[in-house]
């Protein structure tokens, strides 16, 4: 995978365009939506971007932030980072199919969930699970992009590439339009600054902060593939810069274009939600455009879906190599060298999770990946610290002036968000929270036995076969790696190298 398809897996990564930013307008008002686009790359996206660049250029192996928090922390702290990476994308990777099938059924409404069941499953309790369409084309979906995801990150960020044309260009045309409205019509697009009158400052600022951040999350994501980039250690902190700036003009400008709408009417910003940029697009320039942007926004979905199933399924195929998990979960395809069932895995939960109504369980996803950014922050002082010689082809300017204030940045935010997230949904998403999280941390040491017991008899079968056992095949401290996995280093090497 080379520059451009690694900028483009980014994008989609995080972002896939302005789809989905409509909210924070209806939400925050216009000014404070603009302010907020500016201004939380700042203070999040590229704190977070910078730890993933040092931290991806001096580790780049297959698994990312997985091995990143296992060298700075230990085995138990990467652990629940993977495992809660892992689970909180049940939730987050069936958003997309969903949404896929949304914007398909504004095209074809027999696509719109219960229109056509096709048969019903019993469950307990009374409940039944309905098989209709829509869930069958968001499984449609799940298998294409899976079947291209089990080719290799290569094909997932060429076909990014393709993707990323396809979702811009109506956005190109929407800002072409909208700023022609604009112009003409002499409409200030940041007034007023709030949403409503009477609205505080701080409140709009609070509440659209929420959501820019979910639309600003995911920059270590295509880290878990550095093992298959063609040069990670010189191209990720380029494909990191420009991806940083290509999704904040990819926000921005049509947001701005689009608020040439108005506040009032059927598609004026006061109303706008999630899904809202294709109406806008048909009030603007008519129904050609309204269905250009629905295509768009149909592609940016499964891009979405493909690049970030890429990054997902790498995490149980690490634990795997590491022993928590059995190893067949981590066998690769003799063709490709994919973990096959890893990611199969993965896309089998995921259309589960598309039968349900998640949006009650989305509460902790940016919860479970803020306590994900803290822990790489913490591996990137403590490597910092106890490996200063280690290689770091590109290391974050400021020295520890600039990783103070990134920590601060990140903390501050991530605790805001917590409190936010509490005073939003209550009992809820503490419960959601706090199940997930106990989970994790009792399968640590119910897995790590039965790992012990695993290496201990392999050990002992050595110790027959051999008459003598040449020194403890495990006996790393927690930071470093288990010589047990099969790491892709950026060497090229293939799945036999260890980074060490």
């Amino acid at each position: 995978m080379s520059l451009v398809p690694l900028v483009a897996l980014i994008f989609f990564s995080v972002s896939g365009g302005a789809y989905g930013i409509e909210s924070l307008f209806s939400t925050s008002g216009p000014g404070m939506g603009i302010l907020l686009i500016l201004i939380a790359p700042l203070i999040y996206s590229v704190p977070h971007a910078l730890v993933c660049a040092e931290l991806g250029t001096a580790i780049p192996v297959e698994g990312g932030y997985y091995h990143w928090v296992k060298r700075g922390l230990g085995r138990f702290w990467a652990f629940q980072q993977g495992m809660l990476a892992w689970v909180c994308s049940f939730v987050d990777m069936a958003l997309y199919p969903v949404m896929f099938t949304s914007y398909l059924s504004s095209l074809i409404g027999v696509v719109a969930p219960g229109k056509h069941v096709f048969f019903t499953v019993p469950l307990i309790a009374g409940h039944n699970l309905d098989v209709d369409l829509n869930w069958v084309i968001c499984a449609g979906v799940i298998v294409i992009f899976t079947l291209l995801n089990l080719m290799g990150a290569g094909w997932v960020g060429d076909s990014s590439v393709l993707f990323a044309i396809i979702c811009l260009t109506p956005m190109l045309i929407l800002t072409a339009i909208g700023g022609y409205h604009l112009l003409t019509e002499g409409i200030n697009p940041v007034t007023p600054l709030t949403a409503e009158q009477g609205q505080s400052t701080w409140n709009a600022f609070g509440s659209g902060l929420f959501i820019v951040m979910w639309n600003y999350s995911g920059w270590d994501s295509v880290s878990t593939v550095a093992g298959e980039m063609e040069n990670p250690k010189k191209h990720l902190p380029k494909a990191l810069f420009w991806s940083v700036l290509l999704i904040i003009v990819g926000y921005l400008l049509p947001s701005v274009a689009a608020l040439a709408v108005g506040a009032d009417g059927e598609n004026g910003w006061k109303s706008w939600d999630e899904g809202a940029f294709p109406d806008i697009a048909g009030e603007l320039a008519g129904p050609w455009l309204q269905y250009t942007v629905t295509v768009g926004g149909l592609f940016a979905s499964v891009a979405m879906f493909s690049a970030l199933l890429a990054s997902y399924s790498r995490l149980p195929s690490a634990l795997s190599r590491d022993g928590y998990l059995p190893p067949w979960v981590s066998k690769e395809s003799k063709r490709y060298r994919m973990p096959m069932a890893s990611i199969i895995g993965s896309s089998v939960i995921y259309a589960l999770f598309c039968f349900s109504s998640f949006s009650n369980l989305v509460v902790f996803d940016v919860f479970l990946t803020n306590i994900g950014i803290l822990l790489e922050v913490a591996a990137l002082i403590a490597l910092r610290i106890r490996e200063p010689e280690l290689e770091r082809p590109y290391k974050i300017p400021g020295g520890w002036w600039s990783i103070g204030l990134i920590t601060v940045c990140l903390t501050a935010i991530s605790v805001w968000a917590a409190i936010e997230q509490y005073n939003e949904a209550g009992g809820k998403a503490v419960k959601y929270c706090l199940i997930v999280v106990g989970a994790a941390l009792l399968l640590f040491p119910l897995l790590s036995l039965r790992k012990a017991a695993k290496e201990s008899a392999a050990l002992d079968r050595a110790a027959a076969a051999n008459g003598s056992v040449h020194g403890d095949a495990y006996g790393l401290s927690g930071s470093q790696w288990d010589p047990a996995h099969s790491d892709k280093a950026a060497t090229g090497t293939g799945t036999g190298s260890v980074e060490a």
